[in-house]
């Protein structure tokens, strides 16, 4: 089974990480910044709505702590 993306691309993910230079780096932050403040925002909206369990596994995962060293 193919591997899906959360909210970042295998390619957005090496941008952000620096790996391709600054400016690939600001624009895929760009990109990754119009995502939750558009697309995911809706996501929510949508879940709050019509499945609420569904959301709050996603504030577990999202609100969880981590460990810095991760």
């Amino acid at each position: 089974m193919a591997k899906t993306r959360a909210l970042l691309t295998e390619t957005e993910r090496d941008q952000i990480a620096g790996e391709h230079g600054d400016d690939r780096r600001y624009q895929a932050t760009s990109r990754v910044r119009r995502r939750i403040e558009e697309e995911l925002t809706e996501d929510i909206d949508v879940l709050e709505e019509h499945h609420p369990d569904l959301l709050e596994e996603l504030r577990d995962v999202v609100c969880e702590e981590r460990d810095p060293d991760d």
